[in-house]
């Protein structure tokens, strides 16, 4: 792994929802590369407990703790990543929330919190880093997507809008800004094993449908995002911008 992705070793890289799931995961494989990895998130003893494992392996590693449905947060986590490290080079935008009701149950409130958070928080922080990969000649970001970008499913009728909304955004984004040598790409996973989808996993009848739609017959575990993400951050991918790479186990092939 250090031979293909060696050129991220002493990067900044900015993660949001870093601090658990799919983002500690991230986090913990940009750490051994040797990358300076800031992890955001609103939760302070998951954040300090993620900082110290990221220290083992990245002494340059921090958290910030902060609440990123606040608009201007994303400004001043961006800044002080920059101010610390003299760049943000890049940014994974991994902070999510999914409300699961029939689309008949739907509140407003419940639309607004899943896409200020997951599509218009993630355009802001990508706005906000932007601003400093554009003065630095140049960064990558990743935003984490999901497969409900390019599939429906039942009880997700926000979550789904927020994610394909943000699969068009980045390509938006990729063609606004490949002047300034800034790649956009997203990375859609598929139904991972984490804090935030345990409860569904002890469903028998969820579970049965999850055997029958990903072909290797389980669901991922978070360090599969990782190589998607290494991948899109590194040199290797140099070429690459305004894509989307599906790692959902083959969900969306059929």
């Amino acid at each position: 792994m250090n031979n293909h992705f060696g050129d991220l070793e002493g990067k900044s890289v900015l993660i949001t929802g870093g601090s658990k799931g799919i983002g500690r995961s991230i986090a913990l494989a940009f750490a051994v590369l040797g990358a300076n990895v800031t992890i955001v998130g609103r939760n302070l003893d998951a954040l300090e407990s993620t900082r110290k494992e990221l220290l083992v392996k990245s002494p340059g590693s921090s958290a910030i703790q902060a609440d990123l449905s606040d608009i201007k947060e994303t400004r001043r986590v961006a800044d002080m990543t920059a101010e610390r490290y003299g760049s943000i080079d890049v940014l994974v935008n991994n902070a999510g929330i999914n409300i699961a009701k029939p689309a008949f149950e739907v509140t407003e409130k419940d639309w607004d919190t899943v896409l200020d958070l997951n599509l218009k928080t993630a355009f802001f922080m990508c706005q906000s880093a932007g601003r400093h990969m554009q003065r630095k000649g140049g960064g990558k970001i990743i935003n984490i997507a999901s497969q409900m970008a390019f599939v429906g499913y039942y009880n997700r009728a926000a979550y789904c809008s927020s994610k394909g909304g943000l699969v068009q955004l980045t390509k938006a984004l990729a063609v606004e800004w490949a002047p300034h040598k800034i790649n956009v790409n997203a990375v859609a996973p598929t139904f991972v094993e984490t804090e935030m989808t345990s409860g569904m996993m002890e469903d028998p009848a969820f579970m049965e449908e999850i055997r029958r739609r990903i072909l290797f017959g389980h669901p991922s575990k978070p360090e599969d995002v990782n190589g998607a993400v290494l991948f899109l951050a590194s040199s290797m991918s140099s070429f690459v911008t305004g894509d989307t790479i599906k790692v959902d186990g083959g969900w969306t092939a059929i």
